[in-house]
């Protein structure tokens, strides 16, 4: 797998498309080859686990909860892993340009990075981080869940709740994959 040195993995899409069950298989992966891993989730996201990332089939990795990259770059000073994995990525607090910049200072030291994220909110509306990261990404996988309400691909991730917040963490109860024509018709 030294292919992947330097190389940034993209897994995005909406809900419930296996984006994390694809991030923790890479991990896998590259710990099975020899590579020390570190992963990292978003403190925020704490629905099933606080320092494990979980997917919602009941696999976890062990991960660090951060809040911004300088964590993420502090313990990667500390700990001076050759592959970084970070879940939930669009959850990142801090400025796009610093993480931008930071996440490139990671690669360009040959550090491999795989992230997961949502490519777009409950809207439509897209992340600002996945969006500038897959342009620049090595491998891009966007991954699609399956519309609850006719059975083919999901484009977004349909809140159920009324609640105006960009920001609401959730799984089933409140979100829904939907595809882009059974979406438009319910926000109508």
């Amino acid at each position: 797998m030294h292919q992947y040195k330097g190389k940034l993995i993209v897994h995005t899409g909406s809900m419930f498309s296996g984006k994390t069950s694809s991030l923790e298989k890479d991990v896998s992966r590259f710990k099975i080859a020899g590579y020390r891993v570190m992963a990292f989730k978003p403190v925020v996201d704490d629905r099933y686990s606080k320092t494990n990332i979980v997917t919602h089939n009941n696999t976890n990795i062990e991960a660090v909860a951060i809040e911004t990259v300088d964590d993420i770059i502090s313990y990667c000073r500390r700990e001076n892993p050759q592959v970084i994995a970070i879940d939930e990525v669009q959850f990142l607090k801090g400025k796009l340009s610093i993480i931008l910049e930071n996440l490139n200072t990671l690669l360009n030291e040959g550090k491999t990075i795989v992230v997961a994220g949502l490519d777009m909110d409950f809207s439509g509306k897209p992340f600002e981080i996945v969006k500038e990261l897959m342009p620049i990404s090595d491998y891009l996988h966007k991954h699609h869940a399956v519309c609850v309400n006719c059975g083919t691909d999901a484009w977004i991730s349909n809140r159920k709740v009324k609640q105006e917040e960009r920001i609401v963490i959730g799984t089933l109860n409140e979100y829904e994959p939907l595809c882009r024509k059974c979406f438009l018709e319910k926000v109508k």
